[in-house]
């Protein structure tokens, strides 16, 4: 038996509460069991009856003569526990607890869950659950759950953290046509997790997609490493829920105000080749869209139509979703000029007109299919007087292609019903608008640009580790959070970053002398472990260009970081060359408690004080995804240069997203740093201003 064949293909199940009463739970979990056609051993356990629904009962599972692989909980939460023990003496090697009562309702419920845990755990059970519908897996007939009615069968896993989802989506499902091949509740997650289920839907002959509803990831970097294998067999489809839960934790750093507690299950996604969908339709749409259809090559697509409003709506969608109309072949053209009416449009869309009877659209479709420009086709029909809805239907199924995906966009209601039904039957996906099926082309363009992507390349620096952690893990230091300019600068110094020449004065004149050592014009900011937010206080002073100017700006200065923080350790001021002219741009980590470190890049300035235009990746991150990084954020014409200005170095904005990256991997302890900015010249790039701030420990 494999790690979680207990589950899956248990030679014999038990469930514990089970009822004779209809109304309850242990009554329908039973019934379920003996409906779905499981073939094993059932055992009902309830100490007051003798049999149900024909089955002996039995008052324990200690009572079962022989081996119990799975037993399914339907017991008030105060007895699981002690029925758990049982079932550990008894040597079960499986449990979904149904039961309701845990983590999920307070204090006392987090003990029990906790008490669980430990029961579980030093016996070597595996758990489902506690708070959840259950598990049904239609190929090896196996209902363990209350849900109404055993799913139809199919090729697409689910696994939903909430039971309640579960049942609503089961419900949809069925009312549209699509089966599945395991349905699995996690709820609280006592044990079995996504991750764990992940491996197994990655393994299963009878999935082809997986699809997810999850509140949270407990282990991001497990998640991320598992789903990226998977991802590269078959697609996994997300909808996570929770998108605009901010941080717990203030944030110091622009890095971390901007990347919300949701970026980083975006940016996990990205990288591991998750499919994210917004809205239950979403996860639907791709789900039938995956399922039934091969992908597409390339992304050039072609619609057939006997309408033309829909048609240019349907050209429309695929230019906004980043697609292209087919541009069909001289030959198809002319097959297509010969043999339909004078009136049709023979270019695409092909528009065979409103009076097409299914012998024409079959031909238009047919040809089209057989066009090499062409990698997907629309066929979008509206009920008009003359139309044949099913067997225009008939002809889209016999005419399915294996190498180029045809999805149906049938628009209406009532006429159209049973022609739909059809489609869906026989694998062919049917959107009610041209949107929902550009958006499904345009998913599987990028699945295939996913599948066709190396396996990323992670960049080693030499660096001076020393320099950096005498700053980062100096016994001064870990009296504070936060890091002073001086020891910022030995940190990213010894990680290889070009520096502005800098020298830190603690007396005017002292400042005058290295103003003058360095070359006017200078910049003077105040070097203090306790002032984050140097302009704030009047702290910084730029283009200073004479020894006078120096002096008074040094007083000033000091001044005013006294007056603003009397109490704040002031090191000096810093005397730093002013730089020429360059394009600005911002790098910063955050970590993340699901995932850990987080990446930000974007312009400086207003891109990401007002618009907030930056990208996000998750560490460790390659020297592909950097490059993507870039290129993702709306303002990157700007670095390529535009308007007779020459780009700037994008390779030195890689290498220095790749430092960053090199640095918070060899030092967790970092929480947020910042490079605001860092100037990017035409060739090469100076980290100007830096932030660091640390947590404890070092794990």
């Amino acid at each position: 038996m494999n790690s979680l064949d207990m589950f899956f293909k248990p030679n014999s199940v038990a469930i514990i509460g089970a009822s004779s009463e209809e109304k309850k739970l242990g009554h329908a979990v039973l019934k379920n069991v003996i409906d779905g056609g499981y073939t094993g051993n059932i055992y009902p356990i309830n100490p007051n009856a003798d049999s149900i629904l024909g089955y002996k009962c039995f008052k324990s599972v200690l009572d079962i003569p022989g081996d119990v692989d799975l037993a399914v909980f339907v017991i008030p939460s105060k007895f699981v526990n002690p029925v758990m023990r049982e079932c550990a003496q008894k040597g079960v090697k499986g449990a979904i607890v149904i039961t309701a009562g845990f983590k999920e309702t307070g204090l006392e419920g987090a003990k029990l869950e906790k008490e669980l845990k430990e029961i579980i755990k030093s016996n070597n059970i595996k758990l489902i659950g506690p708070n959840v519908l259950g598990l049904i897996d239609t190929h090896n007939n196996l209902n363990a759950s209350f849900a109404s009615f055993m799913p139809k069968r199919g090729n697409i896993g689910f696994i939903s953290q909430s039971g309640a989802f579960a049942t609503a989506i089961m419900d949809w499902a069925a009312a549209n046509d699509i089966g599945f091949s395991k349905f699995i509740s996690i709820g609280n997650k006592a044990d079995i997790n996504e991750v764990d289920l992940l491996e197994v839907l990655k393994d299963d002959s009878n999935t082809d997609v997986i699809l997810m509803y999850l509140e949270s990831i407990d282990n991001g970097r497990s998640f991320m490493e598992v789903a990226y294998k998977t991802s590269k067999i078959k697609p996994i489809i997300v909808l996570k829920s929770g998108t605009t839960a901010a941080g717990a934790k203030a944030a110091t750093s622009h890095t971390g105000s901007l990347a919300g507690s949701d970026q980083a299950y975006t940016s996990a996604f990205k990288q591991c080749g998750v499919i994210r969908a917004s809205t239950v339709e979403d996860l639907f749409d791709l789900a039938i869209g995956f399922a039934y259809q091969p992908l597409l090559n390339s992304d050039n697509i072609a619609i057939v139509t006997n309408a033309g409003g829909p048609g240019i709506m349907a050209s429309d969608a695929i230019e906004n979703f980043g697609l292209r109309i087919a541009n069909l072949s001289n030959n198809t053209i002319e097959i297509l000029r010969t043999n339909l009416p004078p009136a049709a449009a023979v270019y695409n869309p092909v528009d065979v007109l409103g009076d097409a009877l299914a012998d024409r659209y079959e031909f238009a479709l047919r040809n089209v299919l057989k066009d090499e420009n062409v990698d997907g086709v629309m066929v979008i029909l509206t009920p008009q007087v003359y139309t044949q809805a099913m067997q225009t239907a008939e002809c889209i199924v016999g005419a399915k292609n294996p190498k180029k995906p045809i999805f149906s966009i049938f628009m209406g209601g009532k006429t159209i019903a049973g022609a739909v039904k059809y489609l869906m039957e026989n694998s062919v996906p049917n959107y009610s608008f041209p949107e929902r099926a550009a958006f499904v082309f345009r998913s599987m363009h990028e699945r295939k640009i996913w599948l066709s992507k190396p396996e990323p390349v992670y960049k080693k620096f030499d660096t001076k580790f020393d320099l950096a952690a005498k700053s980062l893990r100096s016994p001064e230091r870990s009296k504070r959070p936060s890091l002073g300019d001086w020891e910022v600068r030995e940190v990213f110094e010894g990680y290889g970053f070009n520096l502005p020449k800098t020298l830190l004065a603690t007396t005017s004149l002292e400042a005058s002398d290295f103003a003058e050592k360095l070359g006017f014009p200078v910049v003077m900011k105040i070097a203090s472990p306790d002032i984050l937010h140097k302009t704030d206080v009047g702290g910084v002073k730029v283009g200073l260009k004479s020894k006078d100017e120096v002096i008074r700006a040094f007083d000033d200065i000091m001044i005013s970081a006294r007056r603003y923080f009397p109490d704040a350790e002031i090191w000096g001021v810093t005397i730093q060359q002013m730089l020429p002219p360059g394009k600005d741009v911002i790098i910063g980590s955050v970590k993340d408690p699901q995932f850990g470190h987080m990446i930000m890049f974007g312009l400086g300035g207003i891109y990401v004080e007002v618009l907030k235009d930056v990208s996000f990746r998750i560490v460790p991150v390659s020297e592909i995804d950097a490059i993507n990084m870039i290129k993702e954020i709306k303002s990157f014409k700007l670095l390529s240069g535009t308007r007779g200005e020459k780009g700037v170095d994008q390779n030195a904005i890689v290498d220095a997203i790749l430092r960053v990256s090199n640095l918070v991997t060899d030092f967790p302890e970092i929480v947020e740093l910042d490079i605001n900015p860092l100037r990017v010249f035409e060739e090469g790039a100076v980290a100007i201003d830096m932030r660091l701030t640390v947590g404890g420990g070092t794990e």
